[in-house]
Formats: C-alpha cells, sequence, structure tokens
C-alpha cells in the first residue's frame, strides 16, 4: 500500500527534527563533560641527591652567632641548623641565592689526613673568602672554583686539623628539616624585613611573595641580603600568606600562617618542602 506524499514529507520533517535535536544534544553532553574535565596538575618531583664534584675544605672559627653571617642566619644553633655549617666560596653562594643549600662532603685523595669512609652533612649559612693568601694559594681557591670553610667543631669527622687545606667531593643534597619554614617579620608599617629559614628540600629560596586577607595583593618581596626579603607594601592588620620558591622551581605557601594581629619581631611558622 503506498503512503501518501503530503503523510511522507510530515514523517520526514519528524525525523529530520529528531536527528538534528539529538545530534544538539550530543553537543551539548559532549561540551559539558569537555569543560568539567579538571586541569592536570604537575607536581614537580622531589629534591634529589646531585652528581659528585671535586674542591677544597678547610675549617674557620666562630659561634652559633657568627657562622650565619652573610646569610643573615641570627643563630644557627637557635634556628635549627646547628654547627654542621659552612661558608662557601663565591661560586656557592651565588649572592645570596646559595644560602640555606645543604651539602654532602667526603674528603678525598688525602691517605695522610683524611678519615675515609666518613661523611660531613652541612649547610651554607655564610660567604667565604674569594681567595687565600698566595702561599696557600694552589690555583683552587679563586672565586670561580668551589671550596667550603667548615666550622671548626665539625670539621675533624672528615680530616685532621694539620692538613688545612683538604681536596672533597661534596654534593647537594635534600636539608631535612624539623617543623615548617619559618618566618620571622621585622621592621616598620613601612619598612618590612622578612627572615624566612628552616627550609627543607632544596633549601635555598629564589623568591618570596605575600599576599594579605583585605588590600594586599600578592606581591614579591626583594632580596635584601642572605635570606632577608623587604617590601615596603603595607602589611600591617592583615592575616598574611607566604609563598617561597626554590632553586628547583618548586613553592611552598603558607595560607594565612600570620594572623591580623601579629607584631614586628615575631615570628610564624608555614608550610615546608616534603
Amino acid at each position: 500500500m503506498s503512503m501518501p506524499c503530503k503523510a511522507f514529507s510530515i514523517i520526514s520533517f519528524f525525523l529530520a527534527f529528531v536527528f538534528f535535536d539529538c545530534h544538539v544534544n550530543a553537543r551539548r553532553v559532549v561540551g559539558v563533560q569537555r569543560h568539567s574535565i579538571a586541569p592536570v596538575k604537575h607536581h614537580k618531583p622531589k629534591f634529589m641527591p646531585g652528581p659528585w664534584n671535586k674542591g677544597h675544605a678547610t675549617f674557620y672559627d666562630g659561634d652559633s652567632t657568627s657562622f650565619g653571617g652573610a646569610c643573615g642566619y641570627e643563630d644557627v644553633v637557635k634556628q635549627g641548623y646547628g654547627i654542621h655549617t659552612a661558608a662557601v666560596s663565591p661560586a656557592l653562594y651565588k649572592n645570596c641565592q646559595g644560602c640555606g643549600s645543604c651539602y654532602e662532603i667526603k674528603c678525598s685523595n688525602n691517605p695522610q689526613w683524611c678519615k675515609h669512609e666518613q661523611s660531613l652533612f652541612v649547610t651554607a649559612t655564610n660567604q667565604g673568602p674569594p681567595s687565600w693568601p698566595i702561599e696557600l694559594d694552589n690555583g683552587w681557591s679563586d672565586g670561580q672554583l668551589e671550596h667550603f670553610d667548615i666550622a671548626r667543631p665539625v670539621f675533624s669527622q672528615i680530616a685532621e686539623y694539620q692538613a688545612g687545606i683538604v681536596p672533597i667531593e661534596y654534593r647537594r643534597v635534600p636539608c631535612q628539616k624539623q617543623g615548617g619554614i619559618r618566618f620571622t617579620i621585622n621592621g616598620n608599617p613601612h619598612f618590612n624585613l622578612v627572615s624566612v629559614w628552616n627550609v627543607a628540600g632544596a633549601g635555598d629560596v629564589i623568591s618570596v611573595q605575600v599576599k594579605g586577607d583585605k588590600k594586599l595583593k600578592w606581591t614579591a618581596l626583594t632580596r635584601n641580603w642572605g635570606q632577608k626579603w623587604q617590601t615596603d607594601a603595607m602589611m600591617v592588620g592583615e592575616s598574611l600568606t607566604f609563598r617561597v620558591k626554590a632553586s628547583d622551581g618548586r613553592s611552598s605557601t603558607s595560607w594565612h600562617v600570620v594572623p591580623k594581629n601579629w607584631q614586628f619581631g615575631q615570628t610564624f611558622e608555614g608550610k615546608n618542602f616534603k
């Protein structure tokens, strides 16, 4: 039985409408699914030990309040670094950026004075001199080469004091710290000086940012010296968040770690690198 042309046209129109409607709805569903997918977060890997390098080491005298000199650490013992510290040559100090870096050091190639199989772990908390007196300088101690002035009390763990200067092998290692990153705020309402210390992971700091809970937007601090960072932004009266970035590219954000009623001279504990 043949179908009237008018009825066939109506049915064809209806099927075409259904197909079009399904196609549009399908595109809407696909669109919803596409926009609902959360962006993939790329987490940077933890800081790992670096390759072994060759250098030299000696020792120097001081105490807990002087071993942190050029890096701005007021007291290396009270701030968790202990006396396992070293003043590093300009090649490692890197205009303050090397402050807080941790190293494993072994005395090498000197059977007379080295204590073999012994490793010493130190933190760079000071800057060593760019060169030694010429009679002690065998070409290795200019500002472009690597050497460590190790705190005298711990130098004897890897070599005899009588050696004076010894050849070493060293490498960067992750810093192991207790608790979170510390932020000590000094200054006045028009000049804020923030000391950043007890940093785990890479240990060093290449940038610091601060944000308030009211008017203060994300603001970059500039390095004053060592691990002391400054800004003239108005921080008083706001709950503060700090973001610290290390040389390995990882960042740690300490949200609202500072309460609104904070005072100059106080220290606050934030989130550390794992």
